[in-house]
């Protein structure tokens, strides 16, 4: 009996042996053939060179540097525009405003958002088994259908539109000033400049408005914890996910955080941007704790400021601004108005300590994550962006070979092209200051034949080519044959009309019959 038990037990054991591999491959094989998570954070207004990681000087952005260090950093990637509604419209779409139809803001009062006939990547990504998750900024219509909610996020958390949309009662620091929330039965005080002082500025969760106004000195905090539990439910489910946050920062007004110790006696700007790269580091560690190996994490800017770079500045003069950082660059296609911090993290994937000189862009996130989902692009259009995964993990270093910025407002009309941008060389058909802090915007001036520079010799875009010079006259021609080609390629596109009628009537309001309509999140 003991040599029978003994002899089952070894074909047993040597049949284990064999079946092990097999077992060992089945589960590896299925953490290997899961769709990767994907976690998109999108700043506003941050400035080329606050990112510590691009400049030396900047001493403020240690999660990010650490997230630079142990991943990739781009040194030549833009936003798709220089204002809120156009780049987040085409982070969401991949196509340029020409092509999906958002070509400036969209207003509190504002009727319509993004049109509901382009479909958003969270709609793409949920139609192929992704759990979905907005937090932050939406700024793409809040009336109706034009909600998160209806546009391809299973969860939602923030704000409708940009921070200074609206009155708080914490409104941070701004130059000019704008008031608090008005109380009790006291009517808003009338300003000199663009405060909303009637209607408090909104929180979302969902469909249902938990704060209003927000306390903005809580609301990074806020973020961080609902980004968080997020990532855990979504991972506890081991459903694929999409998370997509819209900072705030460095969006003015910057808010009030109380300064701990580390930060007293640093700038408002200063500590608003360590703020918001604890909130990126929060993030980052709940990612490294549950899905590390699995998730993509991707760190761009929606619309730069210049805040720190002097050589990335804008050409005409601007009023300084005390908690901005530096002259602006918004609603401008000079450097400063669009290249924009990037970062990309994947351990495993994306290589280590890397700086990219690839010409990228916002645009690129919607083809490359969808082609990293496995999902296919929607048909019947067109897309503005390419697929970074060669960039990302096989070491190319070439990008774009062109790459278009339209105008946003503070110069040209609305949606027009208003410069080209061709391997190193940047053509100007438009030019035009951003709005300083007095108000007054720089004049508009439309350049026939084009204004070139060599970026590659000079990046602060101080001197164009001489009309006469052989570069020039050699790069011209390329330069009208490549935005005549994207014109004709607009105009046989299935493009997208934009609804930007206001009505008061859509204006996000908790309880009417308070002033500001005010109410508290629930105990």
């Amino acid at each position: 009996m003991t040599w029978l038990f003994l002899k089952a037990l070894l074909v047993g054991v040597s049949f284990l042996g064999c079946f092990y591999p097999l077992v060992d491959f089945y589960f590896n094989g299925e953490t290997r053939g899961q769709k990767p998570n994907f976690v998109i954070i999108l700043a506003d207004d941050m400035g080329w060179g606050d990112l510590g990681a691009n400049w030396a000087e900047t001493k403020d952005t240690a999660n990010l540097d650490k997230m630079a260090a142990e991943g990739m950093r781009f040194m030549d990637f833009h936003a798709a525009a220089s204002t809120c509604s156009p780049s987040r419209a085409s982070l969401l779409t991949g196509r340029l405003g020409l092509r999906n139809g958002v070509t400036h803001n969209f207003a509190v009062t504002s009727v319509g958002g993004l049109p509901l006939n382009e479909t958003t990547l969270a709609e793409v990504l949920q139609q192929a088994g992704y759990v979905t998750g907005m937090i932050g900024k939406w700024h793409l219509g809040h009336h109706s259908s034009y909600h998160p909610s209806f546009r391809g996020f299973d969860y939602y958390f923030g704000i409708p539109y940009s921070h200074d949309m609206g009155c708080t009662d914490t409104p941070g620091y701004n130059h000019p000033p704008c008031p608090a929330c008005p109380q009790g039965e006291r009517p808003a005080r009338s300003t000199d400049r663009d405060c909303y002082t009637d209607v408090a500025l909104p929180l979302y969760e969902n469909l249902s408005i938990v704060e209003q106004p927000v306390n903005l000195s809580s609301l990074a905090q806020k973020y961080a914890e609902k980004a968080t539990q997020f990532i855990q439910r979504a991972s506890t489910s081991r459903r694929p996910f999409l998370l997509y946050v819209g900072l705030a920062h460095m969006h003015v007004p910057l808010t009030g955080t109380p300064l701990s110790a580390d930060l007293r006696g640093r700038t408002p700007y200063a500590a608003g941007l360590r703020e918001m790269d604890s909130l990126v580091g929060q993030i980052k560690d709940k990612v490294d704790c549950t899905a590390k190996e699995n998730t993509f994490l991707w760190f761009i800017e929606a619309s730069s400021e210049v805040k720190r770079r002097p050589e990335l500045s804008v050409k005409e003069p601007t009023a300084s601004c005390p908690f901005s950082g530096g002259s602006s660059a918004k609603q401008t296609t000079w450097e400063g108005g669009h290249r924009v911090p990037a970062v990309a993290y994947w351990p495993g994937r994306v290589p280590v300590n890397v700086s990219s000189t690839a010409l990228l862009s916002v645009l690129d996130v919607f083809p490359t994550v969808v082609a990293l989902a496995g999902a296919s692009l929607p048909r019947g259009r067109r897309f503005d962006g390419l697929d970074a995964s060669e960039v990302l993990f096989g070491g190319l270093q070439t990008g774009h070979k062109v790459l278009f910025h339209p105008s946003s407002g503070a110069a040209g009309e609305y949606g027009a092209l208003q410069t080209v941008r061709l391997e190193h060389y940047k053509a100007f058909f438009i030019t035009g200051g951003a709005k300083a802090c007095d108000g007054s915007v720089g004049p508009e001036q439309h350049h026939e034949p084009p204004l070139i520079f060599n970026l590659e010799d000079d990046v602060a875009e101080a001197v164009p080519l001489e009309r006469s010079s052989a570069e020039y006259e050699r790069v011209l021609p390329r330069v009208r044959e490549v935005l005549a080609s994207v014109l004709e390629d607009i105009a046989r596109d299935n493009i997208s009309r934009v609804d930007y009628t206001r009505d008061p009537s859509v204006t996000p309001c908790c309880n009417p019959h308070r002033i500001a309509c005010r109410c508290q999140t629930s105990p």
